[in-house]
């Protein structure tokens, strides 16, 4: 019946090329489009970790440290389980990075506290000997834009669907509640910490840039 595909070698080519190619297709879309969804347990940045987000780019530590772990067993038993895409699904402009003058840091928060975070930014070598990241005091001065954050959050939701207000997932409402669950949530973290500039700081309201971090480098698991 296709004696006639053996004849033509180049046709015959070209038949099998496009066979296997939609077979391909067929098979490898539907589960990348499963695995690009969010994951369990993945949940949009709430604003003060949003803010936290933007003072780790605004500072370039995506420069110097990654947010993606390859399967490789010399990464997972550095770093942990190896990255997921569908952990990145909230994530915009992903920080995948594309050097590593410091460790991988997806999922630093299974492995540093807040107190090793506050010691490590104040003055980097007071826990890591030999570090050659820069003290990044000005962080404990500078507050955190929190109305940025918010707004972010707002356009998300609204623009790519993102599901704040969802139960389970953080919540919008206005900007003055927004601001006070940044807040809130500022505040349990400034207590553990010792720096007593912010924690004056956060008891008055106000919310120094190294609080925001500290929050988004904790959400990062």
């Amino acid at each position: 019946m296709f004696h006639w595909l053996e004849k033509n070698p180049f046709l015959f080519t070209v038949m099998v090329f496009v066979t296997v190619a939609f077979a391909g297709v067929i098979e490898v879309l539907p589960n990348f489009a499963e695995m690009s969804r969010p994951t369990v347990g993945t949940k949009p940045y709430t604003i003060l970790q949003l803010a936290g987000r933007h003072v780790y780019i605004k500072d370039s530590c995506n420069a110097c440290h990654s947010q993606l772990i390859r399967p490789f067993k010399s990464e997972t038993d550095r770093y942990g389980k190896y990255s997921l895409s569908g952990e990145y699904a909230y994530d915009r402009p992903f920080l995948w990075g594309s050097k590593r003058t410091g460790p991988d840091l997806h999922r630093v928060g299974n492995y540093r506290t807040t107190d090793w975070h506050e010691n490590h930014m104040w003055q980097p070598t007071s826990v890591v000997p030999g570090s050659i990241m820069p003290a990044y005091k000005h962080m404990f001065k500078n507050l955190a834009d929190i109305e940025t954050a918010y707004a972010e959050a707002v356009t998300v939701k609204k623009v790519f669907n993102v599901p704040y207000d969802a139960e389970g997932m953080p919540k919008l409402g206005t900007l003055s509640d927004a601001k006070a669950e940044a807040l809130a949530e500022a505040k349990k973290i400034a207590a553990q910490m010792k720096n007593q500039s912010v924690k004056d700081a956060v008891a008055n309201g106000k919310i120094p840039q190294i609080v925001a971090l500290i929050a988004y480098l904790n959400s990062l698991k």
